[in-house]
């Protein structure tokens, strides 16, 4: 099931949109077969009333594989650009949202067998009330780990000014301060820009400045 947009803010884009590992059905799917089983065994003695209990069983088998199916369906761990959001719950719901700008760190942990399927536990801390969120059956999480990572040095970059990450080792960019006429100085500003010595945003920033001047 698709993540409603209407959880979504307006120019907010989705990222990740995860359902729990399918792991999470092999305990209700083996009940269910293990009370098939049962019922075929209860069958066939001439027993009266026996073969009944043994498919009441599989009904109740059936319907807790729906309540979990249900509760499946109804869970999402999404990542967006700007926020980490968890909900789930059919009737009664839970949820847990974290602004990127608030992780400190994510850890993540993995048994060797959940190495082999492919899942594991995810740790969030932050700062706020919550402190820590722990989310289970997570699919890859060294995957998810890294990109939740990722869009939070992204939202830092764009909280900066919509640049590329600063290097200390990169020297500022010059400033115009050479004397001579506004037409001069566009031409200049624009073998900056080629040169890569500026950005398009200072380079257009600039430029109107210069032309509000002429």
């Amino acid at each position: 099931m698709a993540f409603p947009e209407s959880y979504l803010h307006d120019n907010e884009d989705l990222v990740l949109n995860l359902k729990p590992h399918w792991w999470t059905f092999i305990q209700p799917v083996a009940i269910a077969v293990g009370a098939v089983v049962v019922a075929v065994v209860f069958a066939i003695p001439d027993v009266r009333f026996l073969p009944w209990v043994g498919w009441f069983g599989v009904l109740a088998a059936l319907v807790n594989l729906a309540i979990v199916y249900g509760k499946w369906a109804a869970t999402y761990f999404v990542l967006t650009g700007e926020r980490l959001i968890f909900r789930t719950g059919v009737l009664s719901k839970r949820g847990v949202e974290i602004p990127l700008n608030r992780i400190n760190n994510v850890n993540f942990h993995q048994s060797l067998f959940e190495r082999m399927i492919g899942a594991g536990d995810l740790l969030v801390e932050s700062a706020g009330e919550s402190g820590q969120s722990r989310f289970s059956n997570v699919r890859k999480p060294d995957a998810v780990q890294n990109e939740i990572y990722r869009q939070t040095e992204g939202q830092r970059v764009r909280g900066m000014g919509g640049g590329q990450p600063v290097d200390d080792a990169t020297p500022a960019a010059p400033t115009v301060t050479k004397p001579g006429s506004a037409t001069q100085l566009l031409e200049e500003l624009g073998e900056m820009r080629q040169r890569g010595l500026i950005t398009e945003a200072e380079y257009e920033s600039k430029r109107r400045d210069l032309l509000d001047r002429m």
